[in-house]
């Protein structure tokens, strides 16, 4: 009954949302290029499932040639990447210059030198463009507004004697700029407010601080007004890439008090808890985007306690977020794949045909360790170039037997694993073909890699989930 309720629940949202964007329609991005030999220009969206993947991409321009690119009304409004990787000569390396742009009602013509990309006299719009005109205006007179007050908040968070006249009067001084700054920055978002852009302005708002206690307190304070003057209610914030940057800056408050990977742990899920309660006030896009923002960090940094504290809000039809099957996988995962159970057993296929299961595989060893990888994963590369080493070290190579079973999807993934597997000829690998979506994957709830998962061969049960070579050491000592 809870599913349907969602179900319905979201369908209602999505129409309402659809119904408001009926007059929607594409707008139309022409690009003059001037001042180099040629160029390719390409254009990505900075938010969203298609973030930062070209939704255009140009053959070779010449100079005085003119693209005209069409942006669909789906990914508007919204904020792009304008890339363009241009050759100053003829026969030179190409050079990329980025430059953020605005889209919203207006259909746009740039004149565009890629050398001053981001330089107002040489790269500019036609006459009478708002949404850049009015952020670049903004951002000019906020960035003096700012400064002042930003060197202040750090003098006072870090001050050691609280108690003192000096400090009492400076967070005096603070606490009537910061309110002074906040009722101009209201102005500037009431003044704009029917243009895209003012969704941004309420980023730059500063909360009210105790700067009583220590520093540890007064960071405290932060935490807890962090979100206070930010309009969750606006389902527009989710088309903002600011609403990331701000959560970012949260989590990483919560980071620099971690002092060892369990505390880290800990600290995040609080974070996550206290900003989903936050949003949960808010738009249920809104509710359901924090609830994305967290899982997607939890399921990176592996942290269990994490996505397990997610698991209350997927029962709320009003969190509309857009992972729920894949926490609900990975929550049936944290349940099923855990120390003590049979690990989930499924068909080798070695690079000769040869089939086998894994139950049966290598009984006689006194472990096996199960690691599904891609050689196209950064965190999978730092891992095996430690572990392959380690695994080769005096005795462990005698004990425990290695199943690397690749996840890698592409044609190009593939080639590269093909490529790094030749050099750790002391495992056994084998390529699960699907990736993430394969029958070995699916079989251990696995979403993102690296994973590591220690066998018993005798008796098949999982002896340990080790995130990291110093938690796998320890494991093996567990039999």
């Amino acid at each position: 009954m809870k599913r349907e309720i969602y179900i319905v629940y979201s369908l209602i949202v999505s129409v309402a949302m659809l119904a408001g964007n009926l007059y929607a329609q594409n707008r139309q991005l022409q690009v003059h290029l001037e001042g180099v030999f040629s160029a390719k220009v390409s254009l990505m969206p900075m938010v969203g499932a298609k973030a930062f993947k070209p939704l255009y991409e140009s053959p070779e321009v010449k100079p005085g040639e003119t693209l005209k690119i069409s942006i669909p009304a789906d990914q508007l409004p919204g904020q792009f990447v304008l890339r363009c990787d241009y050759q100053e000569r003829e026969g030179s390396t190409p050079y990329p210059a980025e430059r953020n742009i605005i889209i919203h009602e207006q259909d746009l013509e740039m004149w565009l030198r890629p050398k001053a990309i981001n330089n107002p006299d040489s790269t500019f719009f036609q006459k009478g463009e708002i949404e850049n005109a009015w952020l670049a205006r903004f951002m000019q007179n906020n960035t003096k507004r700012r400064e002042q007050l930003g060197l202040l908040q750090s003098f006072l968070m870090n001050y050691d004697r609280p108690e003192s006249a000096f400090f009492k009067e400076g967070a005096a001084e603070y606490e009537g700029r910061r309110r002074s700054y906040n009722t101009w920055i209201a102005a500037q978002t009431q003044q704009d407010k029917n243009a895209f852009i003012s969704n941004i302005y309420g980023f730059e708002l500063l909360p009210a601080l105790s700067w009583q206690g220590s520093a540890g307190q007064r960071m405290e304070s932060l935490l807890e007004h962090y979100f206070d003057h930010i309009d969750l209610s606006n389902p527009l914030l989710i088309r903002v890439p600011q609403l990331r940057t701000w959560t970012d800056q949260y989590v990483n408050i919560y980071g620099t008090r971690a002092t060892s990977p369990a505390i880290r742990d800990s600290l995040f899920t609080l974070a996550g808890k206290r900003a989903i309660e936050k949003a949960r006030t808010g738009h249920p896009l809104v509710y359901g985007w924090m609830v994305d923002y967290f899982y997607k960090g939890y399921e990176g940094f592996n942290i269990s306690s994490g996505i397990q504290m997610l698991e209350p809000y997927l029962a709320d039809p009003r969190c509309l977020t857009s992972k729920r099957l894949e926490i609900e996988k990975r929550l049936k995962g944290i349940e099923s794949i855990r120390p003590g159970a049979i690990a989930p057993d499924f068909q080798i296929t070695d690079q000769s045909g040869k089939t086998s299961r894994l139950h049966d595989y290598k009984k006689g060893a006194a472990y096996k360790l199960l690691l599904f990888w891609s050689a196209d994963c950064q965190h999978c590369l730092e891992l095996v170039q430690k572990l392959y080493p380690w695994y080769l070290e005096t005795g462990r190579k005698n004990r425990m037997e290695v199943l690397a079973v690749s996840l890698d999807f592409t044609d190009v993934e593939v080639a590269k694993w093909n490529d790094a597997r030749l050099k750790m000829d002391e495992w056994k690998h084998i390529h699960a073909r699907g990736g993430i979506n394969s029958e070995e994957a699916s079989a251990y709830y696995v979403l993102a890699t690296p994973v590591m998962i220690l066998i018993d061969p005798a008796t098949s049960k999982i002896l340990a989930l080790p995130e990291t070579i110093e938690q796998l050491n320890r494991a093996l000592k567990l039999k």
